[in-house]
């Protein structure tokens, strides 16, 4: 008698998620983007968050960075002194790039282990620094949120009690608008409210294919 075999249906993996990289500078309302893509229904990474965490949970990191910026980079409780961190680069390009050298490491591998357990077909990753970073190579789109220059000033004096000279300062040392606008795919224009920008959020990211 013929024995019959049943042939075992295999299923089709689940494709990866494309990432759409969403950007934008101080005071261009890229974390309100965020919350309204979440509101959307997809997920968003946010990277700047997740460092935060990230270099008060790794002893790794907490090893080289005391060794790149000194002790006094981490408080008496043992929690990153971001104001400190802050003084000792903001004007050392060098000691900017070698500490980004030691967190965006452990930040990229954190988020390829935040994509692997989602399951929409877009995932974000809210990042300041995509461009600079190089970062837009590794995703799927890059969206960029922007805005004129003195609209945002004012929104970052509103929100953080700055002195323009203060905001300006930090201004100058992100890339500049025009030069995100040539590299990004889509652009989202917060110039107006939030109803609008809700309006244009939701318009770009159903429209990526």
């Amino acid at each position: 008698m013929e024995e019959l075999h049943s042939e075992t249906q295999q299923t089709e993996p689940e494709p990866a998620p494309k990432i759409i990289g969403l950007t934008g500078g101080i005071g261009s309302g890229k974390t309100t983007v965020a919350h309204f893509i979440e509101e959307f229904g997809f997920p968003v990474y946010y990277s700047d968050d997740r460092a935060k965490a990230i270099v008060n949970e790794s002893e790794d990191l907490k090893i080289k960075i005391k060794e790149l910026l000194g002790e006094e980079s981490y408080d008496e409780n043992g929690l990153y002194d971001r104001k400190f961190v802050a003084s000792k680069v903001f004007n050392n390009n060098d000691l900017l790039e070698q500490l980004n050298e030691i967190i965006h490491p452990a930040v990229r591998i954190d988020f390829e282990d935040w994509v692997k357990k989602q399951s929409k077909y877009l995932v974000f990753k809210e990042t300041a620094l995509l461009f600079e970073l190089k970062l837009n190579r590794q995703c799927y789109k890059s969206l960029l949120v922007t805005a004129e220059d003195n609209i945002r000033a004012k929104r970052v004096m509103d929100r953080d009690n700055k002195t323009y000279r203060e905001v300006e300062a930090v201004m100058e040392k992100q890339m500049p608008e025009r030069d995100k606008i040539k590299m990004a795919d889509c652009i989202i224009y917060n110039n107006t409210n939030l109803e609008e920008l809700k309006e244009q959020t939701e318009k770009v990211i159903f429209a990526i294919e």
